[in-house]
């Protein structure tokens, strides 16, 4: 091979490798808006819907499921966060509501972020929440508690097979993401 063709081969790999790492840092940027579709689509990761519209249901008397919720705070979060119930059972197609403790141990100001996770993954279908804490960044000031509600129905269609279900918040520090942003100046 010549070095005039030497070149051109190199130039030609370079060209191809620089494609795909473009490609790579591409499909980087896209793979959250897919994962959240696929998701969504298929019920799994127990990722929950958003804010549903409770119209009046037909109320499966004869059936109960028990609904756990779990709270936990992540690193860098100065904030006591736990359910005030945490255990419910609740009747298919009933709207219920249950509340979460929140205080703010820190000398500042924090702006938090719930995020939700259902267990079983395939119970996040039919867990409808019409009012949540988790929809919304909340700020609470140094020293101040506040109890946050969150109302919801499970979907009377929801198989027989399961008859439990568990809620977990996962509460975020998102006080620097959101630094003079409206949402943190509630």
């Amino acid at each position: 091979m010549s070095e005039q063709e030497q070149k051109l081969s190199n130039k030609s790999l370079v060209m191809r490798l620089l494609g795909v790492v473009g490609g790579m840092f591409l499909f980087g940027f896209a793979l959250v808006p897919l994962y959240d579709v696929f998701c969504e689509i298929t019920g799994i990761n127990g990722k929950t819907r958003g804010q549903a519209i409770y119209q009046k249901k037909e109320i499966d008397h004869d059936r109960l499921v028990t609904i756990s919720f779990i709270a936990d705070v992540k690193r860098g979060m100065p904030w006591e966060f736990k359910p005030m119930e945490n255990v419910v059972k609740v009747k298919p197609g009933e709207l219920n509501e249950v509340r979460f403790y929140a205080r703010n141990r820190a000398n500042e100001d924090i702006v938090g972020q719930s995020v939700p996770s259902i267990s079983p993954s395939e119970g996040a279908l039919y867990l409808n929440k019409t009012e949540c804490f988790c929809f919304d960044q909340q700020r609470l000031a140094a020293g101040e508690e506040i109890e946050m509600p969150m109302k919801f129905y499970i979907d009377a269609d929801l198989p027989e097979d399961i008859s439990h279900l568990t809620l977990s918040y996962q509460l975020y520090n998102v006080t620097e993401a959101f630094a003079g942003d409206s949402v943190a100046a509630k």
